[in-house]
């Protein structure tokens, strides 16, 4: 058995074995530490799937650091020296950028498959600040830039990893150096993608045009993505390629929901004994909670998860009625999905440009105000690297019984948002919340429908992704009532300096 770093379980350590094997096979050795040359073809895809608590970010986390420790290249999206084109390659990704935080706050550098899928262009002149910061050039002479700046670059990338951010720190704007972004010519060697049961086919295809050697991680519990029939990507993978840990790590054992999300697996399990377990969990445990109302001021940076939309508009509209937002305006403070981007494709490259600095369809943001221009907002995407940003919006407010959804105010074209109070089971895979507030009303209208979603009851398939959804609490709410705030929305936690990736340029 291969010499580990920590002690996993019997499953841990055969997927370790059998990655370790198939990594060989692409001329990296990580019990070694050695590489050789790439090797044409590859070696193809591989998944490691498990439900939550089964230790797959643990073993991602692990092989990342055997990977850097023989010496690959982590590719991060925000830079990559010309120089470096010879090292062998790794990036790790996710489909969101909350995931990706999640990574990233265990010390996993990873970043949204956006980011990997376009790479950015910088101007020559400030290319030499990164070479020089990557420590592939000499220090630099910039006009413009003092020793100080150069020094406050080098501190913060020391630090933190991100160019743009070090850019930032020395005082220079996205708009300097980076002139625009471009579909990757080059391919990478090694991709470890994380919450894969979210992508699709045309993703899916995406990243093998990039990644000779694919590692996938996925829950099969999840709800697949919606135009998948049901089925995951690595659904279809032969059974030597399918890696499953089945052992609740111990590190987990104790958590009471995750032992509510897999006793959702007992095909025996109706919805009313769910609940008894749910309701006598909260009485010994206060991690979970057997909630009465709606929690208002949690909804402003977690949403309620619900499943059905009218319930999704109903909760928004309470959500703004007790803090008082006007109907021609948003408030600061209040929450938006990205819905997609609405621009004609002659404006590919602002579309690009709104993409890479965090919008992507779902990306989950707060409204921190108007922008200089009118139609533009500032906006603050959560789980974003480079997480301010200002752009030109379009917000649409759905109300109940109306099939027109209102819309405050708007730019011409640029990205487009729904609130965020409330969202369904469906966009919230991929995200985690320290608090998830659960809509149980809405799971009860499934479990009476008798809906089977892939063999599985769908109450269960929502419930088992609606409670992994929570890291630290569960709130399980019953009844069909909001709470009062305590105090209004805020955003003074969110101010920090501005970002190096400001998007307020001419209005197109």
């Amino acid at each position: 058995m291969t010499a580990l770093p920590v002690t996993f379980s019997d499953d841990q350590a055969s997927a370790y074995d059998s990655i370790a094997e198939m990594l060989r096979g692409a001329g990296v050795d990580i019990e070694e530490g050695m590489l050789t040359p790439a090797r044409e073809g590859g070696s193809g895809v591989m998944a490691v799937t498990g439900k939550a608590g089964s230790g797959k970010t643990l073993l991602l986390a692990e092989l990342y650091r055997a990977l850097a420790e023989a010496g690959m290249e982590v590719v991060s999206g925000d830079y990559e020296s010309r120089k470096r084109r010879d090292k062998r390659t790794l990036a790790i990704l996710a489909p969101t950028n909350k995931a990706a935080s999640v990574l990233r706050l265990r010390g996993v550098p990873a970043t949204t498959i956006h980011r990997i899928l376009y790479t950015p262009v910088y101007d020559p002149e400030y290319e030499r600040i990164a070479e020089w910061l990557a420590g592939e050039g000499e220090r630099p002479v910039v006009e413009g830039l003092t020793d100080e700046a150069l020094e406050r670059a080098a501190a913060f990338f020391k630090l933190n990893k991100s160019m743009p951010g070090a850019l930032a720190a020395a005082g220079l704007r996205g708009s300097d150096f980076i002139t625009g972004w471009k579909r990757r010519e080059e391919p990478l060697d090694i991709g470890f993608v994380d919450e894969s049961s979210m992508l699709d086919d045309r993703q899916f295809e995406d990243l093998q045009e990039i990644f000779p050697n694919l590692l996938l991680f996925g829950d099969p519990a999840q709800l697949a993505p919606v135009n998948q029939s049901g089925k995951m990507v690595f659904d279809a993978l032969p059974a030597p390629r399918q890696l499953n840990l089945s052992r609740i790590h111990r590190q987990d054992a104790d958590n009471p929901i995750l032992d509510l999300a897999h006793a959702l697996a007992d095909p025996a399990l109706e919805f009313q004994d769910f609940e008894r377990m749910v309701e006598d969990t909260a009485r010994r445990d206060e991690r979970v909670v057997w909630g009465q109302r709606v929690e208002v001021d949690l909804m402003a940076r977690s949403p309620v998860l619900v499943w059905r939309n009218a319930t999704r508009i109903r909760l928004i509209s309470a959500f703004r009625r007790v803090y008082g937002a006007p109907e021609d305006a948003l408030l600061e403070g209040e929450p938006l999905i990205c819905d997609g981007i609405e621009l004609p494709l002659k404006h590919r490259k602002k579309r690009l440009d709104l993409e890479a600095r965090g919008l992507i369809k779902g990306a989950q943001v707060v409204y921190l105000g108007p922008g200089r221009k009118p139609g533009f907002s500032r906006l603050h995407v959560m789980g974003a690297e480079d997480p301010q940003v200002s752009a030109a919006s379009i917000v649409k407010i759905e109300k109940p019984d109306e099939e027109e959804p209102f819309i405050p105010f708007a730019a011409r074209m640029g990205a487009t948002f729904l609130h965020g109070a409330a969202c369904t089971i469906h966009k919230a895979q991929g995200s985690q919340w320290e608090t998830v507030q659960v809509f149980a009303p809405d799971l009860f209208v499934a479990a009476r429908m008798g809906r089977i979603e892939a063999g599985q009851p769908l109450w269960k398939r929502l419930a088992y992704v609606a409670i992994t959804r929570a890291q630290e609490r569960l709130i399980w709410v019953v009844r069909n009532r909001l709470s009062k705030p305590q105090h209004p929305l805020r955003v003074d936690d969110l101010r920090v300096a501005p970002s190096a990736l400001v998007l307020e340029g001419e209005e197109i």
